[in-house]
């Protein structure tokens, strides 16, 4: 379909494309049995200025928005979802800054980020708090001009390879969830360290650990937006980034019909080509019209979040749902079509139905999306009676 791009978008698209073909593609075996961190396709990225494509140019940004990003992402997670991580887990740990920094904030950080000179990461979830944002442990303390952090976070994508972290952590747990507050936590900051690198299913090419808090002095001066607004910086971070782990579901589906289509039409049985057999022909047709369904949708909310739609948690939360539970159903799809092979290592597509598994988790999982979209229908509902 023609989703009617400038040149800019299309650009964005074509040279994330042809890295993620020419660049990633030979590699893409490598880093998913090393678990390595990808930095030489960290500094490609980087060079080709995609870490600025949604960033505004008064800060190093190409002057695009979430749109642009989940253009890149798209293409990138085609050919692999877990270096496309480096990309899309540097913007969920930016948007913060983008979003509810102050001006000396964003001056400082943004240009770094947008330049690729270091990543980002967002530290919300605990061993006792992912679903239950409210419910997080870690505290900060006030103490003269400075909070003092201390506490866990677990399973933060991007840890310990980021240069620079927002954390939410309980100032006053008395108020519950308007007790937490955002802030911006550099990696040398003293009392700040890292546990084990996570052995995952899938996104192998992507670092997730654990970040320990022990006595970590952060100035005031690092607080987004202010003292306990730490949950509501996290949820509408979550609104604009909730597009880009729709893009990554959406790259892997697409990625997986692809390779899905070209073996259908190479691998022969009874004589012919599989593709010519109508039980196939229907799996592909489901697969392909499941992707466009979900692209339409992401590219859609997408616009609409650039645009300045006042309220969009609700379609934020059904295209990262929709697209993720479709990233899951086209990826074992695509297997099914392998047969045998698609079991082996040797063939991409057990590799993307791995790495599809997490966008049905994080930023919330699907069971979460669903509850966004239910208390926001019943809300509007509520509010139509009252008029």
């Amino acid at each position: 379909m023609d989703y009617f791009l400038t040149e800019e978008q299309i650009m964005i698209r074509d040279l994330a494309r042809q890295i993620a073909r020419e660049k990633i593609k030979p590699v893409v075996e490598k880093y998913d049995e090393s678990q390595e961190f990808p930095w030489d396709m960290v500094k490609i990225m980087a060079d080709s200025d995609l870490f600025g494509v949604y960033l505004p140019e008064e800060y190093g940004g190409l002057g695009g928005g979430v749109f642009e990003l989940c253009l890149a992402v798209e293409e990138l997670s085609r050919i692999c979802g877990g270096i496309s991580l480096a990309l899309a887990a540097t913007a969920l740990g930016t948007i913060p800054i983008l979003i509810m920094g102050n001006e000396e904030q964003k001056k400082k950080y943004l240009p770094d980020l947008a330049a690729g000179k270091m990543l980002a990461a967002f530290a919300l979830t605990e061993p006792d708090a992912g679903s239950d944002a409210g419910g997080i442990k870690t505290t900060a303390v006030k103490d003269g001009d400075d909070y003092v952090l201390n506490g866990t976070k677990q399973w933060i994508t991007n840890g310990g390879e980021a240069g620079v972290y927002t954390v939410i952590a309980m100032t006053d747990r008395s108020k519950g969830a308007r007790g937490a507050t955002a802030f911006i936590v550099e990696k040398d900051t003293p009392g700040f360290s890292f546990g084990k690198k996570e052995n995952k299913l899938g996104i192998r090419a992507s670092t997730t650990r654990e970040l320990i808090f022990e006595n970590c002095r952060v100035p005031k001066e690092n607080i987004l937006k202010k003292e306990g607004f730490g949950f509501i910086v996290a949820m509408k971070t979550f609104d604009y980034s909730r597009p880009g782990v729709a893009a990554q579901a959406l790259g892997i589906a697409q990625g997986a019909l692809d390779v899905a289509v070209h073996y259908a039409h190479e691998r022969k049985q009874f004589g012919k080509p599989i593709s010519s057999f109508q039980g196939i022909q229907f799996m592909l047709a489901d697969m392909a019209t499941q992707v466009e369904a979900a692209r339409a949708l992401v590219y859609q909310v997408a616009k609409n979040v650039d645009a300045g739609v006042k309220d969009f948690a609700m379609e934020s939360a059904m295209c990262k749902l929709y697209a993720s539970d479709v990233a899951m159903k086209v990826t074992v799809d695509a297997v099914q079509v392998f047969g045998g092979y698609g079991y082996m290592k040797e063939y991409p597509v057990e590799k993307m139905m791995r790495d599809a598994k997490i966008t049905q988790i994080y930023e919330g999982t699907n069971q979460i999306q669903r509850g966004v979209i239910a208390s926001n229908l019943i809300k509007h509902i509520a509010s139509e009676k009252k008029k």
